[in-house]
């Protein structure tokens, strides 16, 4: 069986686990960039969190099947259609053979993921199927779907019909307050930035998130040895903006990294798109690491391997 991809959208990757284990040498981990959105995907299938999956930015975007076919949409919100009907995202979908998939475009939110029934096969490197577009290597060919790409899937046997319990639907918005610990290079004024609002840049990608706004309450200026990053890092770069980064972001990095998102967060960031509000929170590492244990909690019941 195959999807023949009509419309990729503007950026369709394949995207699985993260790869672990070689930031020593200078290879991201790659992976969703909303990963809690591809979890949930994948549960409505009855596959593992990490199994491979389409990450969709902003769409719209159109598949064809060429067989009988289980589907899952979740992530940002956007219209979905089959065979000229409407269907819902979160819930175990059947398309049958022949039907195009359709997805709309993106409106709250930045990305969507689209889990197939069956193995979705993707070309792995370093132990994940994920995509890593600068070095053009994982998923599809290394690079993103284009019009006329097939993309081969097993054959698989029926799920039952499921959907996303509501408590766990926690929709993209276009005004964001994202929980933080104070980075490295943070300077004093925590109460001047706690009340300060940043707005997205049109500048957005599966590197990283420009955001602007008064980045002198951070108090950060210049350069600095080169260090560590992670995902979830804030730099502030020497034009006056601030720079988040995303999985497929640096490993090491020389700009003030003034405040990382907390992890319980991360999965935020994937969400946000130009023109977005965003505000922090300061909390403490200890707040950070309960904050961390009450969504793994919220999460278990439904997704028992997935961890932030």
């Amino acid at each position: 069986m195959t999807l023949l991809v009509l419309e990729p959208g503007v950026q369709c990757t394949v995207q699985a686990a993260p790869r672990a284990g070689f930031r020593q040498a200078g290879v991201p981990a790659s992976g969703p960039a909303d990963p809690l959105s591809m979890a949930l995907a994948n549960r409505l299938i009855g596959k593992p969190s990490g199994a491979s999956c389409l990450e969709i930015a902003f769409g719209p975007a159109s598949l064809r099947a060429t067989g009988d076919l289980q589907v899952a949409v979740t992530g940002a919100i956007a219209g979905l259609k089959a065979g000229g009907r409407a269907l819902p995202m979160h819930a175990t979908l059947n398309i049958a053979s022949g039907e195009s998939i359709e997805v709309g475009p993106a409106r709250p939110g930045a990305r969507i993921y689209l889990a197939v029934a069956g193995h979705l096969q993707a070309e792995e490197f370093l132990g994940s199927a994920s995509t890593y577009l600068p070095a053009r290597f994982g998923g599809h060919n290394g690079r993103a779907l284009q019009k006329g790409d097939i993309l081969q899937v097993s054959e698989a046997s029926l799920v039952p019909q499921l959907t996303t319990p509501e408590a766990l639907r926690l929709p993209p918005a276009a005004a964001y307050a994202l929980r933080v610990v104070a980075g490295p290079d943070m300077q004093e004024d925590g109460d001047a930035f706690a009340k300060a609002v940043f707005h997205v840049t049109p500048r957005v990608s599966r590197m990283g998130v420009e955001i602007d706004g008064p980045f002198s309450a951070l108090g950060a200026a210049g350069l600095r040895p080169s260090s560590a990053v992670f995902p979830g890092a804030l730099q502030v770069t020497p034009q006056g903006r601030g720079f988040l980064l995303l999985p497929d972001g640096q490993t090491t990095g020389g700009y003030p990294h003034v405040l990382q998102v907390i992890r319980a967060d991360r999965h935020l960031l994937g969400q946000l798109r130009p023109g977005d509000s965003i505000r922090f929170l300061l909390r403490t590492q200890a707040q950070a690491e309960e904050a961390l244990r009450a969504k793994q909690a919220l999460l278990k019941a439904w997704l028992a391997d997935f961890c932030l």
